[in-house]
């Protein structure tokens, strides 16, 4: 069954021997793939949509896995149980994501591990996340056809961070790379586009953005 580069690569970054809860699995193809690897992963396919869930489920017994993926329908975290330590969050807005969090913040307690790839607001996501009980093991960029997306691995446990190491993410600032460029030239030209455009009232956001396009051009012609 194929699957994106990025769902794959989350699939890679999912540590052998985790009980996962994949919120918003959409078609299940993640948990299928996890399961696949054979690293003794156990999944659950969660969704807030019955379509969706159910071809989730069509999609694990053609590969014959319903004896090892489960399904559920349910919003955000509420399809939690007792012994899932991991939870991966896809696809969707970041706002969306700290809604969900903020929803269930007993389940959040109970989390070692989250795998979360935003579409939008990821420095939203870290400020949450990181003053929740969690800090960034890991980040990664992916490149899936003409998109480049984040993907950040939460921890439980507590550290530190400046504003820049959230805008930027404290991994990428020490890994950067060819993606890392490439994903901030992007970010530099919105936000150059933006500040053009925006009437002078928004002096404070455009103070802002400015101040943005001063670091993303620091850190990506260093």
């Amino acid at each position: 069954m194929k699957i994106n580069e990025r769902l794959e690569r989350i699939g890679d970054l999912v540590e052998a021997n985790s009980f996962c809860l994949d919120v918003g699995c959409d078609h299940a193809l993640l948990d299928i793939y996890l399961v696949k690897k054979n690293k003794n992963i156990k999944a659950i396919a969660s969704d807030i949509a019955e379509g969706p869930l159910e071809q989730a489920k069509q999609n694990i017994i053609r590969e014959n896995l319903e004896n090892e993926i489960e399904t559920r329908l349910g919003p955000g975290l509420k399809t939690y149980s007792e012994g899932i330590d991991t939870i991966i969050i896809s696809g969707m807005g970041g706002r969306n994501i700290i809604g969900i969090c903020k929803d269930s913040p007993k389940v959040l307690k109970k989390i070692n591990t989250l795998i979360i790839s935003p579409n939008n607001y990821q420095e939203d996501v870290k400020r949450y996340l990181c003053k929740n009980g969690f800090y960034i093991e890991n980040e990664e960029f992916v490149r899936d056809k003409k998109f480049i997306y984040q993907i950040i691995i939460f921890k439980k446990g507590k550290k530190k961070y400046t504003n820049k190491e959230y805008f930027f993410g404290p991994v990428f600032l020490i890994k950067k790379g060819p993606l890392f460029r490439e994903y901030y030239e992007r970010e530099l030209k919105t936000r150059e586009i933006l500040i053009s455009i925006l009437p002078n009232k928004y002096f404070l956001r455009k103070k802002q953005i400015s101040k943005e396009i001063d670091m993303i051009k620091k850190e990506i012609e260093d």
